[in-house]
């Protein structure tokens, strides 16, 4: 089904006479989203009530017993998805999160229009003032009356990173693993993952002592052979970083982080399929390894880039280009990436045949489930009223945050 007709009676359904659900101003959290298929194309209601699903997903009958009405979403001829999670966020709509950590807010903000409603801020090498700033951003919690995707905690990729796979980290704020460095790292703070090179020295320590502190450690930016990798597995880690990028390839005798992801049983790993930093044959390679056992995860390392036209943009202190699609440093060195998850889930189906629920998946319950929200990446009863709506091209008509309508595609 074209996108057209679909946006013209959603928009003109929904929004007229009712100023209150345009973006921008107060909203309920309470919402019934009718006429609107799952993604296996089976016909669902939803109910949402003060945020969180209540009646799960059901093809028809009443509100929950001893609740008012909630406001009702026409979504006939949409597909309605668990809100989509981006585990990997450098930046967006112009703002770069490790050269401005204060943009948080706006970079949440701007999300919601590619249907994210959860994400992970990510924090690049830099120098120590920035990801102690971006953590008191996080803790001071949003401005009033602001409304988007909401912030899980923050993914520091790096400083603790081999310097020969940096990529487009500076090379000036590499650091050598140490517990002063990360003594104050812990989920509570605010540090909900860390990328760390488990090859260097003291890094086995630091992983230990994240993941006692309930972070989620991740191998990247890496020339770990596959016995380290296995060090770093047993110590707690349970991710790669961007899968096939910035570590060494996979070779006959040495399968090094890739060979141990595909091959192994324990590492969920990152991966970009925005059409460039990964072969379509190496994603489908992915797919088929990681895909059954719920260890794909799409993430899209996106930038400032998103959502801005061709052009000069930054990534943390490192100047970059934008270009067909692209964020490449001057050496064109790939720095991130301009893509939105629906562009990326497209690309996988692409190449993989997989069905919208598969892929779907690996940025709802695949990240969920990895990063410990158990009450997000799926619908059913007491899960949190996140939603997507994507018409037949999966492009993104609304988005749904805690039964919060925070996107409206316009006509």
């Amino acid at each position: 089904m074209g996108s057209g007709g679909v946006v013209r009676g959603v928009n003109q359904g929904l929004l007229a006479g009712r100023p209150d659900l345009r973006p921008g101003l107060p909203r309920q959290g309470s919402l019934r989203i009718t006429g609107a298929r799952d993604a296996a194309g089976e016909p669902v209601e939803l109910v949402i009530a003060d945020g969180v699903i209540v009646d799960g997903v059901v093809a028809e009958g009443p509100g929950p017993a001893g609740r008012d009405e909630p406001e009702t979403l026409d979504a006939t001829g949409l597909t309605v998805l668990p809100g989509l999670i981006d585990a990997q966020v450098n930046g967006a709509v112009g703002h770069d999160l490790t050269a401005d950590p204060t943009r948080l807010w706006d970079v949440a903000a701007g999300l919601a229009r590619y249907g994210v409603t959860a994400f992970v801020p990510t924090i690049i090498t830099s120098a120590p003032p920035a990801r102690e700033q971006a953590l008191a951003v996080l803790a001071a919690g949003p401005p009033s009356g602001w409304c988007g995707a909401v912030p899980l905690g923050l993914h520091f990729e790096g400083p603790m990173i081999a310097e020969p796979r940096k990529g487009a980290h500076p090379p000036q704020w590499l650091a050598a693993p140490s517990l002063d460095l990360v003594e104050c790292w812990s989920r509570e703070a605010g540090v909900l993952m860390v990328t760390i090179a488990p090859e260097l020295p003291g890094a086995l320590r630091v992983i230990e002592a994240l993941v006692a502190r309930g972070v989620v450690v991740s191998v990247g930016h890496t020339e770990a052979t596959t016995a380290q990798v296995t060090a770093a597995v047993v110590a707690g880690a349970r991710v790669v970083t961007h899968l096939g990028n910035a570590m060494p390839p996979l070779l006959a005798r040495e399968a090094g982080p890739v060979g141990h992801a595909l091959g192994g049983d324990a590492l969920t790993a990152g991966v970009i399929a925005d059409g460039h930093h990964l072969d379509p044959f190496m994603i489908r390679t992915a797919w088929r390894a990681l895909q059954p056992s719920g260890r794909f995860l799409t993430v899209t390392d996106t930038t400032a880039a998103l959502g801005m036209p061709d052009g000069a943009a930054v990534l943390g202190e490192q100047d970059v280009v934008v270009a067909d699609g692209t964020v490449r440093l001057g050496d064109g060195t790939l720095a991130g990436s301009a893509a939105s998850l629906p562009q990326c889930l497209r690309v996988i189906r692409a190449a993989t045949d997989a069905s919208l629920a598969q892929v779907v998946a690996t940025c709802t319950a695949v990240p969920a489930a990895l990063l410990g929200w158990p009450d997000r990446g799926h619908l059913a009863p007491g899960a949190r009223g996140d939603v997507t709506l994507v018409d037949d091209d999966l492009e993104v008509v609304a988005t749904v945050v805690a039964g919060r309508l925070v996107h409206l595609r316009e006509q």
